[in-house]
């Protein structure tokens, strides 16, 4: 059944929960309050890159079923749906700023004058839901519903996450705001289950903590492989055989990034410490995530010698990950830092990320729209975002680019052999 949809915000999860939404058929407004993001996708284009994302905004908007403003109030006249999905940043204690949600929510509650459900989208602790909802409630303007609707999309992968999910998870305490979000989601074939708002807002934590505990395990198995003469990559398969345990983020090296599971792992043992419940494994899996670039950043050290100063480092991806333009707790940009403190020069080169890692590098750095020219003069090149367009580069070309053929393979993208034939000194994580 069609409703008329408001998605509240247009970042990395609403742009895409509201174009995805307008395919199902729904009439969706986008709402932000950046003019210049807004006048962007009114024409067609997204602010972010995400494969599909930007023909599905086209594609709807020439049907008419996908519309943009900056103007929440006019947005909510005609609203069956409101899905919050601002950000939730993290404080330096490492938990969630709010801000943003609470002042969304004061805007709802003095404009809307019907009933309709709102849905957090955004990732928040347990007890938003009751929090939003007093907030609203205080202006006594007409009746509502709060839900818990936590998103499970992966950058790189968001549009065919939201439309072909694992499951749909919502929490709503009162039957008419089921029935309103079963109907929002009907058209998607998935198990989906309906749960009470405070287990909701804890499934996407307990979820994102325990993929990130995943990665920190095989980060320190791999540290042991290189101890004992093991291959991780070896091992990792080994382990994934078993159904129980399965591949997936199984692949050791510099960690885990990004805007999900540094601020959702920290946010979760902050909300256990809050509560008098000492989160001992968290603190494990944090340490161990941060170690990892530490480490490469030592490998780097060594395989340059004694004097480092002014060497050239080229460093291959710049995102968290690859299939996404961002750069947030991206690890290359972590172990960029640490290196420009040894006086290291660095180029670097990224597909989609140069001009999001140019807001936080600035003139650290030189940045280049060519692998080959990244790497001219450079005594090492540093793979640190695992973009398949790396395994398929001219290496030979490469090799004679170099100053010195050094290489770190952050993300064991590469094989030692092959590279060793090349003529390169080779170092992967685990290896």
């Amino acid at each position: 059944m069609k409703k008329n949809i408001v998605v509240v915000g247009s970042g990395y999860v609403g742009t895409v929960v509201g174009a995805c939404l307008a395919k199902l058929g729904h009439q969706v407004t986008g709402v932000d309050i950046d003019k210049k993001k807004i006048a962007k996708l009114k024409r067609g284009f997204s602010p972010i890159y995400e494969p599909g994302l930007e023909e599905l905004i086209r594609a709807n908007l020439y049907k008419g079923r996908l519309h943009f403003t900056t103007s929440l109030p006019d947005a909510l006249s005609a609203a069956e749906v409101v899905f919050i999905a601002v950000g939730t940043p993290a404080r330096a204690d490492g938990s969630c700023d709010m801000k943003y949600v609470w002042e969304v929510a004061h805007e709802i509650g003095r404009n809307l004058d019907h009933y309709a459900v709102i849905a957090n989208k955004s990732t928040v602790p347990v007890g938003t839901a009751g929090r939003v909802r007093k907030i609203i409630a205080s202006y006594k303007k007409t009746n509502f519903d709060v839900v818990s609707n936590p998103e499970f999309q992966r950058e790189g992968s968001s549009v065919k996450d939201f439309l072909g999910p694992d499951r749909i998870v919502v929490g709503a305490d009162s039957p008419a705001s089921r029935k309103i979000m079963r109907e929002v989601y009907s058209k998607i074939k998935t198990p989906k289950l309906f749960i009470d708002t405070a287990s909701a807002e804890m499934v996407k934590y307990a979820a994102n903590a325990f993929l990130a505990t995943k990665i920190s395990y095989i980060n320190e198995i791999a540290n042991i492989c290189e101890q004992v003469g093991a291959d991780v990559k070896t091992v990792a398969e080994g382990v994934g055989m078993d159904r129980r345990i399965g591949y997936s983020f199984l692949d050791a090296g510099l960690g885990y990034g990004g805007s999900c599971f540094p601020k959702d792992v920290k946010a979760l043992h902050n909300i256990a410490l809050n509560d008098g419940y000492d989160f001992k494994l968290l603190k494990g899996v944090i340490r161990v995530n941060q170690q990892q670039r530490e480490l490469v950043v030592k490998k780097i050290k060594r395989l340059l010698g004694k004097k480092i100063k002014g060497k050239k480092v080229a460093v291959f991806g710049l995102a968290f990950k690859n299939n996404t333009d961002d750069v947030r707790e991206s690890a290359s940009v972590e172990v960029i830092k640490m290196l420009k403190k040894s006086k290291l020069s660095i180029n670097a080169y990224d597909p989609m990320a140069i001009e999001n890692a140019k807001k936080v590098l600035g003139r650290k750095v030189r940045y280049f729209t060519s692998p080959y020219k990244t790497v001219e003069n450079a005594s090492l090149v540093l793979i640190a975002t695992e973009w398949p367009e790396f395994r398929g580069l001219n290496w030979k070309r490469i090799k004679k680019l170099m100053k010195t053929g050094k290489v770190v393979d952050g993300r064991n993208l590469l094989e030692r052999a092959e590279m060793e034939r090349l003529g390169f000194e080779y170092e992967g994580v685990g290896r």
